[in-house]
């Protein structure tokens, strides 16, 4: 017999690499960029997909003008790889972080 088992839904996971990368500190929101009334045609701005028990994740966030871009996407992806990781405890394939825009 073997242990306990955790199953997690995509929501979940969509939910908690939101907010990890809403806790970086050049992260203005997780969105696309662009204005608002084309939000509805690009998607969300979280996508996960499981392959081979790993999840591959893909977020787009608006950086806080006058961030480092280049440091915000890479403590946003290792903030949605820890969370990921550490508290939900699955295995991890890609994080991808893409900055979509500057905001206001």
């Amino acid at each position: 017999m073997s242990g306990p088992v955790l199953s997690v839904g995509r929501g979940v996971i969509v939910a908690m690499a939101r907010l990890a990368a809403l806790e970086v500190p050049g992260v203005l929101r997780v969105a696309r960029g662009g204005s608002q009334w084309r939000a509805f045609f690009r998607g969300a701005p979280v996508a996960v997909r499981t392959h081979d028990d790993q999840v591959d994740i893909r977020v787009w966030v608006v950086a806080r003008p006058g961030a480092n871009l280049a440091e915000v996407s890479r403590e946003a992806r290792i903030a949605v790889a820890g969370a990921i990781e550490r508290l939900l405890g699955l295995q991890l394939g890609s994080v991808t972080v893409i900055v979509d825009g500057i905001g206001s």
